[in-house]
Formats: structure tokens, sequence, C-alpha cells
């Protein structure tokens, strides 16, 4: 059988249409039609790799094959861009103003968590890491964990595995990288996170749309540049659902582009740039 080409696979309103509304009940994303051709492109290819005959047959094989699909789909249609200690100025925020205070209390046999949610190929928990571990370098010793969550399950793997490209590890002049990786002389093309940042890290599969299994609050949420997959109505679910995962006081941080709106407006307040403090309980 002749393998099919990506070219060759059309693209109707029909397919972007079920593909839309797939996208949208099982995951809570809203593909704007302004992606349309994005998602010919990339799903094709997939198409063309299994050999189908178009948007039509894979939409049956995506039903029939969930499990195994998801992956592949979800890969698909999101865009994992991040880098290290990106939107630096959060990061002077939580180490001059919010991570002190969660390491006093560690410190003191406390609990600290902090959720990294759309963590993506890893940069963002390990920065958050590597900022605690600058303050606190016992701190896997102590009753401090970061969860990081993602739907991609290929990313997260990517996330694991702690190693990362001279180009994916660039990092913002000052002290940042040793904050993160594992030093070494010489000119470098891999940079390894250190142990004891990786430490710190779980890395869970976790659809944000759907249940949370975990039980306690977090101190710190960041939740950056996510929202903007979401419609209105599923995006105010998200950071009213945020919001009631922080403990009273906890730190929700998110995108440069987005902004805290509905009924979580009543339970968090502006304390910074895209960052909102949990009020307290009156």
């Amino acid at each position: 059988m002749t393998p099919r080409r990506r070219s060759d696979i059309v693209f109707e309103e029909s397919d972007f249409q079920r593909i839309a509304a797939f996208a949208k009940s099982e995951y809570g994303l809203h593909l704007e039609p302004s992606k349309k051709a994005m998602i010919h492109s990339r799903l094709g290819k997939r198409i063309a790799a299994l050999n189908l005959n178009g948007f039509a047959e894979y939409d049956k094989y995506l039903k029939a094959n969930i499990e195994a699909e998801s992956e592949h789909f979800i890969s698909a249609l999101t865009t994992n861009v991040t880098n290290f200690y990106r939107e630096k100025h959060h990061f002077e925020q939580l180490q001059a103003d919010v991570l002190p205070k969660l390491i006093e209390r560690a410190r003191s046999g406390g609990r600290v968590r902090l959720w990294s949610a759309g963590c993506s190929s890893g940069p963002e928990p390990y920065s958050l890491a590597g900022s605690v571990i600058l303050l606190c370098p016992e701190a896997p010793m102590l009753n401090i964990r970061i969860l990081a969550t993602d739907i991609d399950p290929f990313v997260l793997r990517r996330a694991e595995a702690a190693v990362y490209s001279d180009e994916e590890a660039k990092i913002p002049p000052g002290v940042w990288a040793d904050q993160v990786f594992e030093k070494a002389g010489g000119k470098r093309t891999e940079f390894r996170v250190r142990s004891d940042v990786h430490s710190l890290v779980s890395f869970r599969r976790l659809n944000i749309n759907g249940p949370w299994p975990m039980s306690g609050l977090f101190d710190v949420i960041m939740c950056r540049n996510m929202a903007i997959y979401f419609d209105s109505q599923t995006q105010q679910t998200l950071w009213r659902r945020l919001a009631e995962q922080l403990v009273p006081g906890g730190m929700l941080f998110i995108g440069h582009s987005e902004r805290v709106s509905g009924p979580a407006t009543a339970l968090v307040e502006a304390a910074g740039v895209t960052a909102y403090r949990k009020r307290s309980a009156s």
C-alpha cells in the first residue's frame, strides 16, 4: 500500500467542526477557525502516518482508540512554548516576597506545596525548584514539593528526562543558570538539571478540565498561558477551581495576556503583574 501524503488529505469545514467538537467535549479546548491551517497540517501528518483515508476516517479511529491516540491528538492541537525563568518578574516576586515565608514554615516542620499546571517540557517547574534551592539548599530534606502537570504525555516524558539542548536551556542573564543546571567545564551542547532541583518535582498527567485528584491545597500555583486555549466560560471555571485550590494567602501566577475573571474575582485579589493572592476567609 502506497503511504498517503499529507498534501493529499482534504480538510473540509465539517472535518474542522468534528475535530473542534471533540476537542471541546473531551479536553475543554476551544479551537478558533483561525487554527484551521494548523490543524490541517498537524493532524494531516498524523493521518498520513496512520495511512488513513482522511479526517472522517481519523475521527472514527480516534474514538475507537481514544486511550492510545489521545496522546497524538493533544500534542498536535497544542503548542508547547516554554523557557526557563520565563516572565522573570514572577520568579523575582517569588524569591523576594513569597518563598522566604514558605521556607521559614518548612524549616519549622510545616508543609509547602507548589503546582506548575501546564508544565510542558519542564522549564517552569524546574525554575520554581531552582528558586527554592537557592533560598533553601536543604529543601529536599524538608516537606517542600512541586507538582508539575500537563495533558501531553510526550512533553511529560521529556520533562522527566531533565536534559535540555543549548537552545532550550537559554536563561535570562544573572545567577539563574546556576540555580537549575549542573556545572560543567567547557562548551556544552546538553544541560542536565541538578539532582537536588529534580528531586523536588513530581510529574503527572492531568486534564486540567477534568477531575483533580489532589487532596491538599497549594501555597503557589503557576497556570500560565493555558487559559488562552479555552473559551470564556471554561476560563472562568478554571480560575475559580484554581482559587479554591489555594490556601488563604496563597499565590496564583497566570500568563501575561490573561486576566482572572468571573466568580474567582471574589476569591483572589491582584498582588503584582498577573499575580493574585487568595483572600483570607472573613
